[in-house]
């Protein structure tokens, strides 16, 4: 991307607009999410076929998220993000309308692909914002992003109360989204691509620098994925507690990641992104022991209220080091973002065929030795600790060519 000066100004409104279109892009995840079961019903799929149907978003993510560079190295950043924004907050009404398994995959697989392109979009400019501000605003902007899931999930819940057809619903609520993104998209930065800048190709591996990033996030996301399925139902089938309890336990736990990646960037500031990942490391495993040790449901939901904590600003620190990994920060991301995507697909089925091989505690006696990974590895997020400048003109500095 061509190098260019933008007034201090700029930038801090390009970091509102790009928290807007975080939040926006959650509100999607949130939206779709609560509608699952009307979706099962409309499609007439079974249990199993609806797990088949929802590996296809992951997929289709996978795919599509290498895409994203070269689509912003044409159309520039701004409108690129626009564009694939647009795309996903329509895809919303797609699988809502399938009447069938078949349409229901090809639906969700679109949905997929769209999110994944957006997500890489999005993450890119939020890098290049943290990089002109010279501070940390990556954590700020996922926990921004789990706002706008819980928006939509209690949009969708009281959708779902009032009886509500579900096309009608995700029709509404993907008008309403597709306005306010495209009203932010236009306050984000407008990279345009050097004249002597060649295009990325249009599919690639991501460079060695994402896979091991990647690999963090992947232990992070793993334990994500495990503890948002699996926390309920550890709580009320090997503690014996009631149903809402464990729900509660669920809430505790998404609450707890929230509130952390919001504050996550003055920690991060502070310490640095290897420092604070190698502390969110041991408090995560220190959560997992409390998990499979407890004997109390109160010892559990604590565990839980940890694991949380520890692992709430490791993906958004994975993000803002693969994007300075590299003369190809999209390629990067996309590469990151394509792991932990996939460890986030992944992670639900594995804890519960373990699980079924063994028992619900020993599941988790896996997760917690993945936190271990979280702490160990730390150091190769390096990339994300940015150099602090002392030129009066530091707020703004030139992007990297």
């Amino acid at each position: 991307m061509s190098a260019v000066v933008h007034a201090p100004h700029e930038v801090k409104r390009a970091r509102h607009a790009v928290a807007a279109v975080f939040a926006v892009h959650g509100a999607v995840t949130g939206s779709f999410a609560t509608r699952v079961p009307w979706i099962q019903d409309h499609a007439g799929v079974s249990a199993g076929q609806l797990g088949l149907a929802l590996a296809f978003p992951a997929l289709g993510a996978s795919l599509a998220m290498p895409l994203a560079g070269g689509i912003s190295h044409r159309f520039g950043a701004r409108n690129a993000l626009r564009g694939l924004l647009a795309l996903w907050t329509l895809a919303l009404i797609l699988p809502s309308l399938a009447p069938n398994l078949l349409t229901l995959c090809l639906a969700l697989f679109v949905y997929g692909a769209t999110a994944g392109m957006s997500d890489v979009a999005m993450n890119a400019l939020g890098v290049e914002v943290e990089n002109r501000l010279d501070r940390s605003i990556m954590s700020g902007l996922h926990g921004m992003w789990s706002v706008g899931a819980v928006v939509g999930s209690a949009a969708g819940t009281l959708a779902a109360h009032l009886g509500s057809d579900a096309r009608l619903h995700h029709a509404l609520a993907a008008a309403v989204l597709t306005v306010v993104g495209f009203a932010a998209c236009a306050w984000v930065l407008d990279l345009q691509p050097a004249e002597d800048e060649e295009p990325p190709p249009r599919f690639a591996l991501p460079p060695r620098s994402a896979l091991l990033i990647g690999a963090i996030g992947f232990c992070a996301v793993f334990a994500e994925g495990a503890s948002l399925d699996w926390s309920a139902v550890y709580l009320r089938d090997q503690l014996e507690t009631s149903a809402g309890l464990a729900a509660a336990c669920t809430t505790g736990f998404t609450l707890t990641m929230a509130v952390a990646r919001i504050a996550g960037d003055r920690v991060v500031d502070r310490y640095g992104a290897v420092r604070t990942v190698r502390a969110s490391g041991v408090v995560a495993l220190l959560g997992g022991v409390l998990i499979v040790s407890a004997g109390h449901p109160a010892v559990a939901m604590a565990g839980f209220a940890l694991m949380g904590l520890g692992i709430a600003v490791v993906v958004p620190l994975c993000f803002a080091a693969a994007g300075r990994s590299g003369s190809n920060p999209s390629l990067a991301i996309a590469g990151v973002a394509t792991i932990t995507y996939t460890s986030g697909l992944i992670a639900p089925s594995a804890i519960g065929m373990l699980a079924q091989a063994t028992s619900l505690m020993v599941s988790f006696v896996l997760v917690t030795v993945l936190t271990c990974g979280i702490a160990g590895f730390a150091g190769v997020l390096r990339a994300g600790d940015r150099v602090k400048v002392t030129r009066p003109d530091a707020a703004v500095p030139e992007r990297r060519p």
